[in-house]
């Protein structure tokens, strides 16, 4: 995002700079106490101290999953389109992520699974299927029954679930709720390692401090294991901010949601009134993200036509999407600076000759 984090943030790290010594460390106990009061306070669900584990990354995770639950050739699911990294990160531990496409019901303007289609792409050596729980980029929040169903389908067929849920509290829309894919049931939480991090929400990325929850001794000590071979500790500053950022930092939460909800609608009706050629497929519920449907215009390189315009996006085909048809858009921006956005966009679809 483009906003400065939290103050209580800022001042906890600032004491801590105040100190003077940044060697390696380990999470303090008070760090663990304030992530499980948070999980409970947020979601109702009571996650165990020992569950924590802590890496420097939501990538770092997805790379650490893969090597610690798969074997070199064995395969993992991914509903595209998806974040990128879902699909490299297995491949470059010589681990198949193999992509099962989301549909779009353009009537109802919703994003779906295609349940059928995922369960005949499960081979014998399959071992997990990756959510984005949110999902990024179609700012799709899943509802309990979908998650109940895609459980089940991991049950009938033994395979672990990595619920990448960074974006859980960024939910734009009031009348939804997150519910932490863990909480499903006994069997369900023993089987899923849950990503959670407050980088998204609290603008913390480039301190590298998530968190992997996982109810099941043995995987948490795979966890363990593949990340003392694939990664560093988390650095200090991330484990304070972290601390902060749950603690104390739920009314910066509260209205950065309500400016994220304005900037959603004004991007909404400006695409709407503005932009013909550029659409929004289906709602966007959570994240500060937008999946902005360019296919029409018929551009081969549609993030290098909008660069040239001063745009920046990102494009669509590392996603799993088809080239040219969509690009991101992060509207987690002041005000001022997403209407200049759009407005570049607006001139360069005049100027370009589209429309």
């Amino acid at each position: 995002m483009d906003f400065a984090a939290p103050p209580p943030v800022i001042e906890a790290l600032q004491e801590r700079v105040g100190m003077g010594v940044f060697g390696y460390c380990t999470a303090p106990a008070s760090l663990t106490e304030g992530v499980v009061e948070a999980m409970l306070r947020s979601y109702g669900w009571h996650v165990q101290p020992e569950w924590i584990v802590y890496l420097p990354g939501a990538v770092v995770g997805l790379n650490v999953l893969s090597r610690a639950l798969m074997a070199e050739g064995e395969e993992v699911l991914c509903l595209t389109p998806v974040y990128p990294p879902f699909m490299t990160a297995p491949e470059v531990s010589g681990r198949v992520a193999r992509q099962v496409p989301l549909v779009l019901d353009k009537v109802a303007r919703r994003w779906s699974i295609d349940f059928d289609a995922l369960e005949a792409a499960i081979t014998p050596r399959t071992r997990m299927l990756f959510l984005c729980h949110p999902h990024n980029p179609i700012s799709r929040v899943w509802r309990e029954d979908e998650l109940r169903q895609l459980a089940a389908l991991c049950q009938r067929h033994n395979l672990f679930i990595g619920s990448d849920e960074l974006h859980c509290d960024l939910i734009l829309d009031p009348q939804l709720r997150h519910v932490p894919t863990a909480m499903l049931g006994e069997e369900i939480a023993q089987r899923t390692i849950t990503l959670m991090a407050p980088s998204k929400t609290y603008n913390l990325a480039g301190l590298g401090t998530t968190l992997v929850i996982a109810a099941d001794a043995e995987v948490r000590q795979k966890i363990r294991a593949a990340a003392a071979y694939r990664a560093s500790s988390v650095n200090a500053l991330g484990y304070v901010a972290c601390d902060a950022a749950y603690r104390r930092g739920e009314p910066w939460r509260q209205a950065l949601l309500s400016y994220l909800r304005s900037n959603r609608d004004l991007l909404v009706s400006f695409i709407d009134e503005n932009l013909p050629g550029v659409s929004l497929d289906a709602p966007i519920e959570a994240t500060f993200l937008a999946w902005l449907n360019v296919a029409s215009l018929q551009l081969d390189k549609p993030v290098d036509f909008f660069e040239s315009h001063g745009v920046g996006l990102m494009d669509g085909q590392p996603f799993g999407a088809p080239r040219g048809h969509y690009v991101r858009l992060n509207f987690a921006v002041p005000r001022a600076l997403l209407l200049e956005a759009l407005a570049r966009i607006q001139t360069a679809l005049k100027g370009g000759g589209i429309h």
